[in-house]
């Protein structure tokens, strides 16, 4: 069994957040998740700088939180999310775990086997405050979820026998003005994302470190795949 960890910091000023109390144990997260509620699970503490949740709906007035309990797919793990807004922002910094081929579209054809989103169970899902917890069943990979005030923890469990991948898609969700990012080590990932929304121009500033070394790199720029490319920018930037 594989484990690989990333924390991603992503650069924003903060409050001061006390630590959580014991009540917290009856927050239930997915209240809100269906219906018109625009609400999602992920892991998230009080005015904390990231909202780490898994992504299953990429438009549509009850896709706005990024999450519909109704949904079957999940396209990835970004680290901004709004609740109960009724209109779409953020879902910034997108990463998803696979196994195999690599793939740098989420889907093809509507179909999950030639891309990188998986199908995913209910039944197989872990919410609780400040935690979130998915099996992703086509790629037998479980995803751990959790947040401090400033930074996004992801652990993901792969099965021994496959190559690990992990893919950043910064192209995710809003319309993306610029964009880039930078391998800046064997386990480190610098980079940022502009986009308008909701907000007109946002930027978010991310960095990333993985708990185990790649053992190989590239970068997909304007639909083409460039292996061993460090760096790269522009609207359509994805490793």
């Amino acid at each position: 069994m594989r484990i690989i960890r990333v924390i991603c910091v992503l650069l924003f000023l903060s409050l001061h957040v006390h630590a959580q109390q014991d009540l917290a144990r009856y927050v239930d997260p997915l209240i809100g998740t269906a219906g018109h509620g625009h609400t999602f699970p992920g892991a998230i503490v009080p005015y904390g700088m990231v909202q780490l949740s898994p992504d299953t709906r990429l438009t549509g007035w009850d896709g706005c939180s990024g999450y519909h309990y109704s949904d079957s797919i999940i396209y990835g793990f970004s680290h901004t999310h709004l609740s109960g807004t009724g209109i779409s922002d953020y879902g910034d910094i997108l990463l998803m775990p696979t196994v195999g081929e690599v793939f740098f579209n989420s889907l093809k054809d509507g179909r999950t086997d030639k891309g990188y989103a998986s199908r995913f169970q209910h039944r197989n899902e872990t919410a609780r405050a400040g935690f979130y917890s998915v099996k992703l069943d086509d790629e037998n990979i479980l995803v751990e979820l959790t947040a401090t005030t400033r930074v996004g923890m992801h652990r993901y469990t792969f099965p021994t026998s496959d190559q690990a991948n992990i893919i950043i898609d910064l192209t995710h969700r809003d319309k993306v003005i610029d964009s880039g990012l930078r391998i800046t080590g064997d386990r480190t990932i610098v980079g940022w994302r502009r986009s308008e929304a909701w907000a007109k121009d946002q930027i978010v500033y991310f960095a990333l470190e993985f708990s185990q070394p790649f053992a190989a790199y590239g970068v997909s720029f304007e639909d083409k795949v460039f292996e061993g490319m460090r760096e790269a920018r522009g609207r359509s930037v994805k490793s």
